[in-house]
């Protein structure tokens, strides 16, 4: 770890130039924000009580001047470019907003007199303005004003943030409006990791110190949730992420107590199982039992989680069972599954739900329609279809589609049809697709089946259904 924390130091030295600035990449050219990014990450190591050395403190040094020039140069520019610019009008940039967040880390390092007025501008920019921003930018406003003494304006943005929130048992605390975007500033892992930052720093403004830590640890649990069913794409998110979790609420880090489990009134534990290992520092174990060793009585399971902090576990059980004997199972993600005649009539095209009673016959099309529902956001799902051995499909073409907002590769197989999901956003999605009747005959019509390709636990399939055919 020394050796990876003097390699990363040594090359963020050799990278910045003598301007002060980073590029995005080496041989660049000066990058305002990665410039900010990179030292808003040092204040981030200073807030976790992390001493820099004497280059990091000579880096941060020249970064912040190549900053303070940065900041002032643009308020000079909504002059330059606009003589009769109002500067009464809203002038507050994302990045602008960002440097102030940035340099709010250290206020030892005293501005000049020309950026503390500019300085002064902004924040009475931000009193105005700020019930119109977005939600990141919300964040990166109240802690802002926090260290600069404007607890007025702080106490407002705050109670805004908290009225504006949602919180379930299942998914912690989180905000409708924060969705993926395109923009730096519209990224769901950042924002929340600000917003644990915010109530960290600042909830006891308006909550109690119980309250607030109470908030506090909803926030981190709806990271963990998100990291369960998503993929943190950046070194950026993660990096964010990390730090939130290692900010103020409860301490978790150090919970080394084991869930305790029961399984029919039998003590579950890696001390009492045999060649079970319990992963370092997780606390992950796993063990099984074959179909002779289960007793009616297991199906009575007790978990008791005896330390703070969160936990998750999964119990799985399989059998065999005919097809269209299965009932449905429900999970964060919900599956249903009808069959429907389709006929033309001289009104146009007309379809019918099929039952146990419906008679079908050789040549008659058939339409398929699944119905999803998922409560959050996940990502590399996998939704397969089976169908009866007497029944084809009328589009034999893989291909990639595009419907409600939802991308998906549809894989027309012989026994099924899979659909690949790579973003699956919260809410109800319909497919459908068409069935010709092959051969005649009593068959089972399988289940659909859905699972997270990387969370396993999150699975469900439909009911079974028998079809006829004369």
């Amino acid at each position: 770890m020394t050796n990876e924390l003097q390699s990363a130091v040594r090359k963020l030295k050799n990278n910045q130039h003598g301007s002060g600035a980073w590029p995005w990449f080496n041989g660049g050219r000066d990058n305002r924000f990665i410039t900010q990014h990179i030292i808003a990450g040092f204040g981030h190591l200073k807030q976790l009580n992390v001493t820099s050395t004497s280059d990091e403190e000579t880096m941060i040094e020249n970064a912040i001047d190549y900053l303070d020039a940065q900041f002032v140069q643009e308020y000079k520019d909504i002059r330059k470019h606009n003589k009769d610019a109002d500067l009464s009008k809203d002038h507050l940039s994302h990045t602008q907003l960002h440097y102030l967040y940035t340099r709010s880390f250290y206020s030892e390092m005293t501005p000049s007199k020309e950026v503390q007025n500019i300085m002064e501008y902004y924040q009475s920019q931000i009193q105005k303005y700020w019930l119109s921003r977005s939600l990141y930018e919300k964040g990166l406003m109240a802690l802002t004003m926090y260290r600069s003494d404007d607890a007025k304006t702080v106490g407002k943005i705050v109670k805004s943030l908290k009225e504006n929130s949602i919180t379930s048992e299942e998914l912690g605390m989180y905000w409708k409006t924060n969705t993926n975007s395109w923009h730096w500033y519209q990224a769901p892992v950042e924002t929340q990791a600000l917003m644990v930052e915010v109530f960290s720093e600042i909830g006891n403004v308006i909550l109690s110190e119980a309250k607030n830590l109470e908030v506090v640890d909803n926030l981190k649990i709806w990271l963990l949730k998100n990291k369960q069913t998503n993929s943190w794409k950046t070194t950026k998110a993660t990096s964010e992420a990390v730090y939130a979790l290692l900010l103020q609420g409860s301490d978790w880090l150090s919970v080394t107590e084991q869930v305790d489990v029961k399984v029919g009134g039998e003590t579950i534990s890696p001390e009492t199982l045999e060649n079970v290992k319990v992963e370092a520092g997780t606390g992950y174990y796993k063990t099984s039992w074959n179909g002779s060793e289960i007793k009616p009585e297991q199906a009575d399971v007790t978990i008791t989680k005896k330390g703070d902090g969160i936990a998750w576990g999964a119990l799985y059980w399989q059998y065999f069972e005919d097809l269209d004997k299965i009932t449905s199972a429900e999970t964060p993600l919900k599956l249903s599954k009808k069959l429907f005649l389709k006929s033309n009539t001289d009104k146009g095209e007309e379809i019918t739900e099929i039952t146990s009673n419906t008679k079908l016959k050789v040549g008659d099309l058939i339409r398929v329609r699944i119905e999803l529902r998922t409560d959050r956001i996940m990502e590399f799902v996998h939704l397969k279809d089976m169908r009866a051995a007497g029944l084809e499909p009328v589009n034999v073409l893989s291909q990639y589609k595009w419907q409600d907002g939802l991308g998906y590769y549809e894989s027309t197989k012989d026994a099924a049809t899979n659909f690949f999901m790579d973003y699956l956003p919260k809410g109800v999605y319909v497919f459908e697709y068409d069935l010709r009747v092959n051969n005649a005959g009593d068959m089972s019509n399988g289940i659909s089946t859905i699972q997270s390709m990387y969370a396993p636990e999150f699975s469900s399939h439909s009911e079974g259904v028998r079809i006829t055919v004369d």
